[in-house]
């Protein structure tokens, strides 16, 4: 009896070692398929709004399409880091006779976000004011856009607070009314892309007096209004500060657009650019098995006119 069992599992096992060793010699030729792709246009030249037809020849498992555009540009997919900039601009409107320029536009990167005089002065800030359009009598006026990248600091997410300082001696004349009318603080990427960090409704300003408490500065969701009052009045200085604006210069990496994957064919894809300009448009395409992966790329350049 254990005779018989012993000859028939040696039987059974006989017949697998055939067939595994088939399995494996099926297995180990099995190639990764070629990932060809050719892609092809009418033009390379079309204007915003066209609709650009990328032709397909060949079939390669899956495609993913970057087209230069911002955020899709292949060129940036693994970027993590990105010089970042903020800008600002503001429109003034100063007013009483006799008008002169006693408010400047002040800039620092290592204030601790304590309004208040002794933490205000331990701060380090930076008189731009040259760098503004400021009212000399007219109403909205606008500043011009201010680049604040040479105040950012070396920070890897500086904090800018921008302030507005008014100072004045005293004077027997009235002293000048300044009116902040609007403000804006932008987030600028290498490509010119904005996104915005504050207005004046979100701008979460703060003011801090330094001399003469009967004058100080009034805000509104609408505007910042420092009115001096009127001649005989002490010296006065005043500051209104803005929110920290947060620069991180860590972003997330371009994606391209998977538009095929294995289970499914793809002879054309259409696109359409809005904007003008210069596009490097990319097809990656794969080929990914369990023994390895094939892929290339394919590179168009189009130029979108108006």
């Amino acid at each position: 009896m254990i005779v018989h069992l012993k000859l028939s599992f040696m039987k059974r096992y006989s017949l697998y070692i055939p067939m595994l060793a088939l399995l494996a010699v099926s297995c180990a030729k099995v190639k990764v398929p070629k990932a060809d792709l050719t892609v092809t246009t009418s033009s390379l030249t079309y204007k915003a709004g066209d609709t650009v037809t990328f032709q397909f020849a060949g079939n390669p498992d899956n495609i993913t399409f970057y087209s230069g555009e911002v955020g899709r540009n292949y060129d940036y997919r693994t970027r993590t880091k990105a010089d970042n900039s903020l800008q600002i601009d503001f429109k003034s409107f100063v007013s009483f006779s006799p008008i002169y320029q006693n408010l400047q536009l002040m800039v620092s990167n290592n204030f601790n976000g304590t309004v208040d005089a002794a933490n205000v002065s331990a701060a380090t800030w930076t008189d731009i004011s040259q760098l503004a359009t400021f009212s000399a009598g007219a109403d909205n006026v606008a500043s011009g856009v201010i680049d604040l990248r040479p105040y950012l600091g070396n920070a890897e997410t500086p904090n800018v607070y921008v302030a507005f300082r008014y100072t004045e001696p005293a004077r027997t004349t009235g002293q000048n009314r300044w009116v902040i009318r609007s403000f804006n603080a932008d987030l600028v990427t290498p490509e010119g892309q904005l996104t915005n960090l504050a207005q004046m409704a979100t701008g979460g300003w703060k003011s801090v007096d330094f001399k003469n408490p009967a004058a100080v500065w009034t805000i509104t969701s609408a505007q910042l209004l420092m009115y001096g009052g009127a001649g005989n009045v002490a010296e006065n200085e005043d500051w209104v500060i803005s929110k920290p604006l947060v620069v991180s210069k860590s972003i997330q990496p371009d994606a391209g657009l998977a538009l095929k994957n294995i289970s499914k064919t793809m002879s054309s894809y259409q696109h359409v650019y809005k904007t003008p300009g210069t596009y490097k448009a990319v097809f990656v395409s794969s080929a990914i098995r369990y023994n390895g992966e094939n892929s290339q790329t394919q590179e168009l350049t189009f130029t979108i006119t108006p």
